[in-house]
């Protein structure tokens, strides 16, 4: 079988693989930081959690914001 990661190019380990993971774990650091960083999760007042990929609707939803 060929384990090679999408990203990078790299053999992926094969116990990685069977999971279903197609990127070498050190590919998969990087991606997931990038996701991290582009959408947040923020509890509502006596409501449910929102989730959030634009900062503007974090904003937005600040009842004491300034601006």
């Amino acid at each position: 079988m060929n384990n090679i990661c999408r990203c990078c190019g790299d053999e992926v380990n094969p116990k990685r693989w069977e999971l279903g993971y197609k990127v070498c774990l050190f590919c998969g650091e990087e991606l997931a930081h990038q996701i991290s960083k582009s959408h947040t999760i923020a509890p509502l007042n006596k409501s449910n959690y929102y989730y959030i990929h634009d900062p503007q609707t974090l904003k937005e939803l600040n009842p004491k914001r300034t601006t």
